[in-house]
């Protein structure tokens, strides 16, 4: 879309609200956020890059990731350009032999494979004003323990834009301090048992007491 303005951006991070889950694309030095629904497979997979965590098998964007590096491919950038009728587009900007590629993807997988090669992120700007958020409202949702309300209103700020439809699923990790070996060994087990989602709030959890 030629004309568009982007700013860098972050993916700040991974809530639950009574619509679904959530992930936060913050501009750098923003105070708005522009929170993206998403379903619970696509959330478990971001979490899993986020954390680092290591998994048995390749899933779907460990996949892509070994895909486009096997043909010589470097993911330059990620870009959310264009919100329509409550759909978030976004892109892939590919370098390779021959010059750029550009290709059409939805916002989770985008993220999903930007999280695991730590490729910038930019966001259009038309979409951080018509889908922005006070972070506030966010730190406050985080931080209230009675919730709901706060949940509420994170949907009703955002408009309810979907990526897709969005059944509930799991909450970003907690910081919540607890024994490192412990913390360990819940971890190895929910590998095992392919619980990749709790795995990755484990490995938060870990990281936070320097584990």
């Amino acid at each position: 879309m030629e004309g568009q303005t982007f700013v860098e951006a972050e993916i700040w991070t991974v809530a639950q609200t009574d619509q679904g889950n959530v992930v936060l694309i913050r501009p750098k030095g923003s105070e708005l956020a522009v929170p993206i629904f998403i379903g619970p497979l696509e959330t478990q997979s971001i979490l899993i890059g986020m954390g680092a965590v290591e998994v048995p098998r390749p899933l779907t964007h460990d996949l892509l990731r070994s895909i486009i590096s096997a043909l010589g491919a470097v993911l330059s950038r990620i870009e959310i350009l264009d919100l329509r009728e409550g759909t978030f587009y976004a892109r892939l900007i590919l370098k390779a032999e021959g010059g750029e590629l550009t290709i059409d993807a939805r916002p989770s997988d985008a993220i999903g494979l930007a999280v695991r090669v730590l490729c910038p992120v930019f966001i259009a700007e038309s979409v951080v004003e018509e889908a922005g958020i006070s972070v506030n409202l966010v730190t406050g949702m985080q931080t209230d323990s009675a919730g709901p309300s706060q949940d509420a209103s994170l949907s009703e700020a955002s408009g309810g834009p979907l990526e897709a439809s969005v059944p509930p699923g799991a909450i970003v990790p907690a910081s919540a301090r607890s024994e490192i070996e412990r913390l360990q060994s819940a971890l190895d087990s929910a590998v095992a048992s392919e619980d990749y989602e709790r795995a990755a709030a484990l490995r938060d959890k870990i990281k936070e007491l320097g584990g």
